[in-house]
């Protein structure tokens, strides 16, 4: 049950001036959406993975339990929550801001609603008894809570000039672009997913990962539209590389993407998030996400060889039930018997149970 209890009263006021309006928690309805959106819009704090549309996809992809809160006063929103329960045998019981996403936590306009939207989260915890309560946040904010800090993002702003956004990147790095533009990669933007899911799936099953079902970038295409984009390369027709980015703000995030197995031997990979750079720049763009990555991998090296400097990332965790932080990821030694044996599956056998793997994974 949703706390909506008011907060504040006259005690705090000084003599002669108006009683502060109450605060209260209410869940997110379909009503509501747009004026969710509309302060996900003008929060400096929000992301694109506090969007309402989130809710309908987590639901829709994966049948997932969730609760959007939002602090309410005098009809105006102060501050959102996004959480959606994760619940499986093998990977135990999670309240998550956001699973499937790499930014979360509470968004605020005041700290009066940031409170009560954490107390929100700490009952519903409670009351469902989970394992932990997970935020996943740009900023620190629980001191007392469990943290890992084991991921990190990638963020740099994108210069007006397409040719100095170029010359920006390390030399290295940058032969690998024109590497690729001397190939004859083309690149061009699809209306549906019908590329970018082969693309991703190959890339995916090469590292021994279980694959988001084909049903889910559908739904991310639909529900976000425009704002979810995807950027497909080729080379005289054949299919290189493809990647799903969102659009937000003045921000582009490149989030799913992947190349075949002839992408190497072109650059199409370094070719791709040129494109999509070199794209976003002419559209007026000023900020490249490159996203979250893992310390001590190789999606973390080639970010920085990119000219990008880590930013840690501040995950989390109440814990309840559970007793220490979850190690749900490829670096967790007990799992490197499941990848190598997973690279070993056909591909379209892993294809098919994947989704019913990842969704769990949260």
């Amino acid at each position: 049950m949703v706390n909506s209890a008011p907060i504040g009263g006259a005690s705090s006021v000084g003599v002669g001036a108006p009683a502060p309006e109450a605060v209260r928690v209410q869940e997110l309805q379909p009503a509501d959406f747009p004026r969710w959106d509309e302060f996900v819009s003008g929060c400096p704090e929000a992301t694109f993975f506090h969007r309402a549309g989130w809710k309908t996809v987590v639901e829709r992809a994966f049948g997932h339990r969730t609760k959007f809160l939002y602090a309410e006063a005098g009809g105006r929103i102060e501050g959102i929550l996004p959480l959606a329960e994760v619940k499986s045998i093998l990977f135990g019981h999670a309240l998550v801001s956001l699973p499937f996403c790499v930014y979360g936590g509470v968004a605020a306009g005041s700290e009066r609603a940031r409170r009560l939207l954490d107390e929100a989260a700490v009952a519903l915890a409670e009351e469902w008894r989970v394992d932990h309560l997970e935020y996943r946040s740009l900023a620190p904010r629980h001191s007392e809570w469990a943290h890992t800090d084991l991921y990190v993002t990638f963020r740099k702003a994108i210069d007006r000039e397409v040719e100095r956004n170029l010359n920006e990147i390390p030399r290295k790095q940058r032969a690998m672009v024109r590497k690729g533009i001397k190939a004859g990669l083309k690149s061009e933007i699809d209306e549906g997913v019908e590329r970018l899911f082969p693309a991703y799936a190959d890339s995916v099953h090469r590292l021994g990962t279980p694959v988001f079902s084909r049903r889910y970038f559908e739904i991310l295409r639909e529900v976000f539209g425009s704002d979810c984009e995807v950027l497909t390369v080729t080379r005289d027709g054949e299919l290189i590389a493809s990647v799903m980015s969102f659009y937000f703000r003045d921000e582009v995030l490149p989030y799913y993407g992947g190349g075949t197995e002839h992408a190497r031997e072109v650059a199409g990979n370094d070719f791709m998030y040129w494109e999509l750079m070199r794209r976003a720049c002419e559209r007026g763009i000023r900020v490249f996400d490159y996203g979250r990555s893992k310390r001590g991998t190789g999606s973390f090296d080639f970010k920085k060889n990119w000219g990008f400097e880590p930013q840690p990332l501040h995950y989390e965790y109440r814990l309840f039930r559970g007793k220490r932080v979850p190690e749900h990821n490829p670096l967790n030694p007990k799992y490197r018997l499941f990848i190598k044996l997973w690279r070993q599956l056909p591909l379209p056998l892993a294809n098919l149970i994947g989704p019913h793997i990842v969704k769990s994974l949260g």
